[in-house]
């Protein structure tokens, strides 16, 4: 009988070039969201699994906006069903005269892969596009089905893919693997809270040359609250008992893996001022400013706490104003790792590279979140040069594409299992 495990490990080495190119193909589509268009991307994705034998199904949810469902397998008695997951949206190229390199180059150099979402994350997205082709290529006989969702917003909140896919019934699944960047050992099984919002403050207009004697500009008001607001940093989260070894797992990984002073994102409300909107000219006081603020809220702390928190600080400095939430919002959640697609995920991990695996959370927020809010045990494996991520240069090592793919690869089988047929 045929052993599928070898056979189609086997073949990911063998067509390794094959997988190379189709990541760099995607990444020279300039998917950038904002604006958002991923019609392009997205027919080159279903004439490539076209070619493998397997149709797609196309859910607009709003202008040049396409979710693809694609399936291979069928369901079963038992009713497996696994959904791969990827996002075909990049955050905008920036500043291109801060790159070493055109950012949709998809150029392979020094055993890296090159360009905007190389590591968030088309090289992981490439994978499962791959591993889904390749499977139909060779007539794997799953026992369940396997589902591959690829959505066209997850980078400016995700609610015209992940959500507006799953609260329509258009996917359903037992479990779920998304090819977020991640570390190559260590798969994130869980994810901060987040607490987008924003607020607006009010002043009087006047003629430049005479402030601050006349008018009173909104800008320095503003400038005063977001002194406070760096005092939601100070929140303490009530941890449940159930997540604690997790976060104290997780805060040795980060500080001992990426940087010593990371673990302490995990039990502290973070808070990045993202964007500041204000004035109209320069020889004029500024009578409006418009401030939106990143916070990622740990266990243990409701976003919505977080936003009365604000509203309380911003009122300490004379601010009467209310923070509005938008995008992100929502609390900390996880999948425990008893659940049995992060143990087969993890085994596969360890079986490929040979080396030990766990999990662990991550500090910011992503379409997991949608997954578990209709219960299906999900978690996040990709790679990823993780320090260039929404950065200048961003760019993926080559070894990790190749051997995320056989992750992916492993993972299904050792989930929906196979029959016993000939090749």
């Amino acid at each position: 009988m045929t052993d599928w495990k070898t056979l189609v490990l086997d073949e990911i080495d063998k067509r390794q070039d094959e997988l190379l190119e189709l990541c760099s193909q995607l990444i020279q589509f300039p998917s950038e969201n904002p604006p958002g268009d991923s019609r392009e991307i997205s027919q080159f994705i279903m004439d490539y699994l076209k070619e493998a034998g397997i149709e797609t199904t196309v859910h607009e949810s709003g202008p040049n906006m396409w979710n693809l469902i694609s399936d291979y397998g069928a369901e079963t008695a038992d009713g497996k069903k696994l959904i791969f997951c990827g996002h075909t949206d990049v955050v905008p190229a920036g500043d291109r005269t801060r790159w070493d390199f055109d950012p949709f180059c998809g150029e392979i150099r020094d055993g890296y892969l090159l360009g905007r979402g190389a590591s968030d994350m088309k090289a992981g997205l490439g994978g499962l596009i791959f591993t889904v082709a390749l499977f139909s290529k060779l007539g794997v006989p799953l026992e369940g089905a396997l589902s591959l969702l690829v959505v066209p917003d997850e980078e400016t909140g995700g609610h015209l893919g992940v959500p507006w896919v799953l609260e329509r019934k258009l996917i359903e699944g037992t479990a779920a693997v998304i090819a977020e960047p991640s570390g190559p050992q260590n798969p994130t099984i869980g994810q901060k809270g987040s607490c987008w919002f924003e607020f607006t403050v009010e002043g009087t207009p006047g003629h430049g040359s005479l402030q601050p004697i006349a008018g009173e500009s909104a800008i320095l008001k503003a400038a005063k609250g977001i002194e406070a607001l760096q005092q939601l940093w100070d929140i303490k989260p009530d941890i449940p008992e159930e997540v604690k070894e997790i976060i104290e797992i997780s805060k040795r990984y980060a500080s001992e893996r990426e940087n010593p002073s990371y673990g302490q994102a995990f039990d502290h409300v973070t808070v990045n001022i993202g964007t500041i909107q204000g004035g109209t000219k320069v020889n004029v006081v500024a009578d409006r400013c418009t401030v939106q603020v990143d916070s990622r809220v740990p266990f243990g702390v409701d976003h919505r706490d977080v936003l009365a928190k604000a509203k309380e600080l911003l009122a300490s400095v004379g601010i009467d104003a209310e923070p509005k939430q938008f995008g992100f919002y929502g609390n900390a959640n996880w999948t425990p790792p008893t659940e049995p697609i992060v143990q087969e995920l993890v085994e596969s991990i360890a079986e490929v590279s040979g080396k030990e695996a766990y999990g662990v959370l991550q500090w910011a927020t992503s379409d997991a979140r949608a997954f578990r809010k209709y219960n299906i045990p999900v978690l996040q494996y990709g790679p990823a040069e993780l320090s260039t991520i929404h950065n200048f240069n961003e760019k993926a090592p080559v070894w990790q594409i190749i051997q995320s793919a056989k992750v992916y690869a492993l993972t299904a089988l050792k989930y929906l299992k196979t029959t016993q047929k000939e090749a």
